[in-house]
């Protein structure tokens, strides 16, 4: 792909937003007193804060690139990440999820499962959610260089170790309150940026039923065109994955295991100031993310109608994951351009404060202060905290180069879900609604889950079984984890000592303390199940419109 010709306006954009994020960073550092401040933000911010940051943590390398990509390689049928694979999981958060997080003090989602089984398990998740965040932290750092060298000349280890120090510098100043603060500002800058691409992307091509006639023309067809079409049992569409691997892979194990367990997303919610605050963070994020496909999914079926060879050549302009760079390149004049570079750089340094923030919360909660030192005070918590922000980065700048091997990240980091997402999500919602469920029963299904989604990626690598493409690999992995888990958790726990009745209070569905009449004194717009209605009734809607 060849270099922008960037101009001094557009790298004066860039630096300017460098220096806002690096402000926030400075500021946020007088409100830390205590390692609550640092790793929660003293539970003290409103909802729209919390709410805004909990969608744009999820705006990363994955969202942008990823989806963009999607929509290139599978069409119209990318919303399914969106209406069927996150608002409904969304929806359970806030109303389910929440009022047990919230409720019962924790402070981070493995320190649920050490309430709830034990240790064993809660030591096998800490650990294995650290492995993740840093994974998919490197997702974006990769992504970032990638685009900065496509896009500025820049070289991709100067590109990462740049955007790496800045988003280490203000998480280690500020620490969660600055991420979410800067979040906030990233969400507007790539709202802005992707809005402006969407609108002239779409004028050059003859507007929305110009772009449909030119991907009828496409190698996706008329499929592209249609969400649910051709997805019964042996169907043929885009995806090649049919709606049992569609509905019960992305729309329930991955969906449901990423927003409900994954506490890079579920952070923001406990730092809200009250319980209601926290049940509306997801709720309120849901609201953009319902029309987000307008902003990434249009600009990958824009790219490969009008990219010669896009998506089956060699050249970097031909790949999926360059599907917003190359429109970007061919649209957007000096100025805009910067702003565009400028959201890029946003979306990919929000996706890694987001898992590094996660990161440094559960390795000195989860591991450090519960296993090693549980008996020193704020400021060596929150010395601790900081220095696993740095390891945090610089494991993440080691791992930004596997995603290197992925022509399409959205796969990478969809097989990263299921391999710790799908079996955490099962051990998670067994413990919630089952009082049988113990502790060996819910370590021995985390590590069951775990080997399930491992067994079937090998298998389908080295092509003893088959599906219909990588991305339906990855949602029967994670139907075989979830069900792995399920079935050994079940099975152990009948085998096993229950944990007593007692010892369940506020960490089992129907044994929580909550008043039921207690947002029914406050407006409609302030009660998570009324949110809830106009959500799933607007995903529905649009589920039927792009049938």
């Amino acid at each position: 792909m060849p270099t922008f010709d960037a101009s001094a306006l557009d790298y004066v954009i860039i630096a300017i937003y460098f220096v806002t994020v690096l402000g926030v960073g400075f500021l946020a550092r007088s409100l830390i007193k205590t390692d609550l401040d640092f790793f929660l933000s003293g539970r003290s911010l409103p909802a729209w804060i919390t709410g805004l940051a909990f969608i744009a943590a999820n705006l990363g390398a994955l969202e942008i690139l990823g989806m963009a990509a999607n929509g290139a390689q599978y069409g119209v049928a990318t919303v399914h990440f969106y209406w069927l694979g996150a608002i409904p999981a969304m929806v359970f958060l806030g109303l389910v999820m929440m009022p047990f997080y919230y409720g019962s003090k924790i402070r981070s989602v493995p320190e649920y499962l050490r309430r709830r089984y034990g240790n064993e398990a809660h030591l096998f998740n800490a650990l294995s959610f650290a492995v993740a965040t840093v994974l998919i932290g490197g997702v974006n750092l990769f992504a970032l260089g990638l685009v900065l060298s496509l896009m500025l000349g820049w070289s991709i280890n100067a590109a990462i170790l740049l955007s790496a120090a800045i988003v280490l510098t203000y998480i280690v100043l500020g620490g969660l309150t600055s991420a979410i603060y800067n979040e906030v500002i990233q969400f507007f800058v790539i709202v802005a940026a992707l809005g402006a691409l969407v609108t002239v992307a779409l004028i050059d091509v003859g507007g929305f039923s110009g772009l449909a006639d030119q991907v009828k023309q496409s190698p996706l067809k008329e499929a592209g065109l249609h969400a649910w079409e051709g997805m019964g049992i042996g169907g043929d569409n885009p995806i090649g994955a049919d709606w049992v691997a569609t509905v019960f892979g992305l729309g329930f194990v991955l969906s449901f295991g990423y927003w409900t367990t994954n506490f890079a997303e579920v952070q923001r919610a406990l730092s809200a100031k009250d319980q209601n605050a926290a049940q509306r963070t997801p709720l309120i994020g849901a609201f953009p993310k319902l029309f987000i496909p307008l902003l990434v999914v249009i600009p990958g079926l824009v790219a490969l109608v009008t990219v010669k060879g896009f998506g089956t050549g060699s050249a970097d302009i031909q790949q999926y994951n360059n599907a917003i760079p190359a429109l970007m390149a061919e649209y957007l004049p000096n100025g805009m351009l910067g702003l565009a570079v400028t959201a890029l750089i946003a979306s990919f340094m929000a996706g890694v404060a987001a898992n590094v923030s996660a990161f440094n919360t559960v390795v000195t909660y989860d591991l450090y202060q519960d296993y090693i030192r549980g008996d020193a005070g704020d400021r060596h918590y929150i010395w601790f905290g900081r220095i696993m922000t740095v390891v945090g980065i610089l494991i993440s700048i080691g791992t930004a180069f596997i995603a290197k091997g992925y022509e399409n990240i959205m796969n990478y980091v969809q097989l990263l879900f299921s391999y710790f997402n799908a079996p955490l999500f099962a051990t998670f919602i067994i413990g919630l609604f089952w009082k049988r469920a113990t502790r060996w029963g819910g370590v021995a299904g985390l590590v069951a889950g775990t080997l399930g989604a491992f067994l079937t990626h090998l298998l389908y690598s080295k092509g003893t079984i088959s599906f219909g493409s990588d991305i339906a690999a990855d949602f029967w992995g994670a139907i075989v984890a979830f069900g792995a888990d399920a079935i050994v958790t079940v099975v152990v726990s009948l085998a096993t000592q229950p944990r007593r009745i007692e010892d369940l209070q506020g960490l089992v569905w129907g044994m929580a303390e909550v008043d039921p009449d207690a947002d029914l004194k406050r407006p409609w717009w302030q009660r998570p199940v009324v949110l809830a209605v106009i959500i799933l009734a607007l995903a529905v809607i649009l589920n039927i419109i792009f049938i």
